[in-house]
């Protein structure tokens, strides 16, 4: 069994020196389905732990490593954009929605590099479950030329990593987040934080079942919700 910890000296908010301030496009992806405030607390976390300008939240618009969203993209795309509006530190990036192309993580790295260009660090924020099965992603070898990858894990996170994960990680492995500040890719850092115990699937369960999921994800996103009739069980929309 395998403990990763990230470095405890790391931990500051403003440790961060004003030459690499701002200087890396850090997103974060997901089906947001809904989105809810585990997402947004990650994102604003990361974003004042990094001491960058904005942190993206990139919704997919057909994600292929799950089933499909309980929404349409269109709709998720505006509980995103709803969720974030008034906080400056997090932008909404609809690139994968408005794109013809399944949601294949690679594509949108390849276009961020091109757009970016070479020199401009690159961060994409992954929890710990899904790390875990990164090694199934499309083309999953080729990311770390376009970026680094942060894992949010929880304090004192324990898991059994496969053999590939083993030999990435003792490859890219890096812990003082200087080190993605400054190269435009190629690192995995592993972030302690602690997220909150919001699921989307127990907020969906909730409206199905004609339970309020309110103080769960911001009142813009549930007014929403109920105007659209989303997730609600068939009998009752």
């Amino acid at each position: 069994m395998t403990v990763i910890h990230a470095s405890n000296s790391d931990n500051s908010l403003d440790n961060t020196s004003d030459e690499h301030a701002n200087s890396a496009h850090v997103f974060m992806g997901g089906t947001f389905d809904p989105i809810h405030f585990g997402h947004l607390r990650t994102a604003l976390e990361i974003q004042q732990w990094l001491c960058v300008e904005h942190v993206y939240l990139m919704p997919a618009n057909v994600p292929v490593h799950r089933e499909m969203p309980g929404s349409s993209a269109k709709a998720r795309l505006a509980m995103v954009e709803k969720a974030i509006a008034g906080e400056s530190a997090l932008r909404c990036d609809p690139r994968e929605i408005l794109s013809d192309r399944p949601s294949y993580t690679i594509y949108t790295l390849e276009m961020l590099r091109k757009e970016l260009g070479p020199a401009k660090p690159v961060c994409m924020v992954v929890g710990m479950d899904s790390f875990m099965s990164f090694d199934q992603w499309f083309r999953f070898d080729e990311y770390l030329e376009y970026c680094h990858i942060i894992v949010v894990a929880r304090p004192g996170y324990h898991f059994k990593p496969n053999q590939v994960l083993k030999q990435l990680l003792a490859k890219h492995q890096v812990e003082p987040k200087s080190d993605i500040l400054t190269q435009s890719a190629g690192g995995i850092l592993v972030h302690e934080l602690t997220p909150l115990s919001i699921s989307a699937t127990y907020i969906r369960e909730l409206i199905a079942n004609g339970r309020s999921p309110r103080y769960l994800l911001p009142d813009d996103v549930w007014n929403f919700i109920q105007q659209h009739k989303l997730y609600f069980s068939k009998k009752d929309s």
